[in-house]
């Protein structure tokens, strides 16, 4: 590599400023706020972490979930026998969303509110009635329901792809009988799903293709490299951990931070690590984030991608390497990047006195944050990019929320009227003359109860469809916080749009959580 510094040649930047966007600090858009749900003190964070597969590095779903798409049908089709015909099938990238639970066993697709009721189902993609739906899942609300092995979470833009062919292949069964085996039911199908998305990750299928051109998979983003100036600057030791392994995690972080790509006419520079103090690649979590996994860490030689074993001193070569060729002693401090290893190998290498000085940033609810916040006690950053488009919306909505509640707050009081007079009605003594007329005023409030309750449900769906045509707003189910909205709100200390927000706040800001009211309160507050 001509310009390729090598692990020990890792630099501070002289140029690094306290603030990365100071015009924009008193007056942050809606879109890229940080949002917090749990104080976090900055000034009481010594290091900040970040995950890289979409978190710094955003992928275009246009172009990198239609390549998990179409790598995941080739393998069905010429590895698991499915038919040629799933070849001319075409991916509507825009159609699942995070937040959604399969019925495997079903071959449902479903989004719950907080409490884990089914607000809407779709079998394949035509949608359950009411019926339907309450029939299926109206007594199955018991502890830890839709947690077990028959039923798979959509929490990850990685499983977008997986979930829409999942619902293209019940639809398929469902109107081509004998297609598929017989002996191939929706749990199966879902199965050879994961077999096929699991073989294009083991064969290097999807990564190579993103390796050749970054540019087409990867969105640019400027905002990163003046973000993490700005948290070196203030004294944080910064690093990144990442399932990717060093190959992989070297080209992406080359494109995000330079633009500079393998087919460049310069080869791979290690300048991006001047921005991180330690780089820990292969991390496999969430197992990573347990002290109690024993996975070995390795230092990696950038150079050559070779290993040394930095528990027992033992170097490895790669796979097809003839020879270990490596110093005898670890590289210095700086910069260090590593493989595999746990959560333990991490605060040695961080010096942290405590695990609430830790702030990780992460996409995946489950894998980085969860974890990290539950079993670590780290604080916790979620990056939630349908939150920008969300947050605008709402922001420019305040009129038709506005309606929303008062025809809620109409239709809860004609019921309450309605219920009055049945209950008179039933069993109260009264003559013929005041039941006729207590009837003929019952029945003019049920068809006005009728109406008001078609308005509001076809204004609430309008404006959940401004969201999402099909699933609707992200963060609500109904008038309740859905499934996907609960996670953020028990595990994320913070959230926003992207990770380059952080660099629009001071690096010792305090953050601080809203009030939260019970139902009562916001009744007497909102009169």
């Amino acid at each position: 590599m001509s310009e390729g510094r090598g692990i020990n040649a890792c630099e501070e930047s002289h140029d690094l400023g306290l603030s990365s966007f100071p015009e924009e600090r008193q007056n942050i858009d809606i879109g890229k706020r940080i949002f917090c749900n749990s104080a976090v003190n900055m000034n009481s964070i010594v290091a900040v972490g970040f995950d890289m597969d979409y978190t710094l590095a955003q992928y275009k779903p246009e172009t990198f979930e239609s390549l998990a798409y179409y790598g995941t049908v080739e393998k069905l089709v010429r590895n698991l026998g499915y038919p040629k015909e799933l070849l001319e099938w075409s991916f509507d990238w825009t159609y699942m969303v995070r937040g959604l639970v399969l019925d495997k066993k079903r071959g449902n697709i479903l989004k719950m509110d907080r409490h884990k009721y089914v607000k809407i189902a779709y079998h394949g993609f035509r949608l359950l009635s009411k019926d339907e739906k309450v029939t299926t899942y109206g007594n199955t609300f018991i502890k830890d329901a839709f947690d077990g092995p028959d039923y798979a979470h959509i929490d990850t833009f990685f499983s977008l792809a997986e979930s829409y062919l999942f619902a293209q292949l019940v639809d398929y069964k469902d109107n081509n009988p004998g297609q598929i085996s017989e002996v191939k039911d929706y749990s199966r199908i879902y199965a050879d799903v994961r077999s096929a998305v699991d073989m294009c990750h083991r064969d290097g299928t999807l990564k190579e293709m993103v390796a050749k051109d970054p540019k087409k998979y990867i969105n640019e983003d400027d905002t990163i490299i003046p973000m993490l100036k700005m948290l070196k600057s203030s004294g944080r030791t910064i690093f990144l951990v990442t399932n990717s392994l060093w190959d992989y995690t070297h080209v992406v972080m080359n494109f995000l931070i330079e633009a500079r790509t393998i087919n460049s006419s310069s080869s791979l520079s290690s300048n991006w690590l001047q921005y991180f103090d330690f780089v820990i690649t292969g991390s496999a979590k969430p197992s990573f984030f347990h002290d109690k996994n024993h996975a070995n860490l390795f230092a990696v030689e950038t150079e050559s991608g070779k290993l040394i074993n930095t528990d027992n001193g033992t170097p490895l070569a790669q796979v097809g390497s003839p020879a270990v060729e490596l110093p005898g002693q670890i590289p210095n401090k700086h910069c260090k990047v590593f493989q595999g290893g746990n959560v333990s190998h991490l605060h040695k290498l961080l010096n942290v006195g405590s695990s609430s000085q830790v702030l990780y940033v992460g996409d995946h609810i489950y894998g980085d944050i969860l974890r990290s916040k539950k079993a670590l006690g780290w604080r916790t950053m979620f990056i939630v990019p349908e939150l920008e488009k969300e947050a605008r919306i709402l922001s420019s909505s305040s009129e038709t929320r506005k309606k929303l509640k008062l025809l809620r707050s109409e239709r809860d009081k004609i019921e309450d009227q309605a219920h009055h007079l049945r209950w008179s009605l039933e069993h109260e003594d009264m003559d013929a003359s005041e039941t006729k007329k207590l009837s003929a005023k019952l029945e003019l409030l049920e068809g006005y109860r009728a109406r008001v309750r078609a308005a509001h449900q076809e204004a609430q769906r309008s404006f959940h469809q401004q969201f999402h045509p099909v699933w609707g707003q992200l963060m609500k189910a109904g008038q309740q916080n859905s499934r996907f909205a609960h996670q953020v709100e028990r595990f994320a200390c913070l959230y926003t749009s992207e990770v380059g927000n952080l660099g629009l706040y001071s690096p010792n800001k305090y953050y601080r959580p809203g009030e939260n009211f019970m139902a009562h309160e916001s009744n007497v507050i909102s009169l």
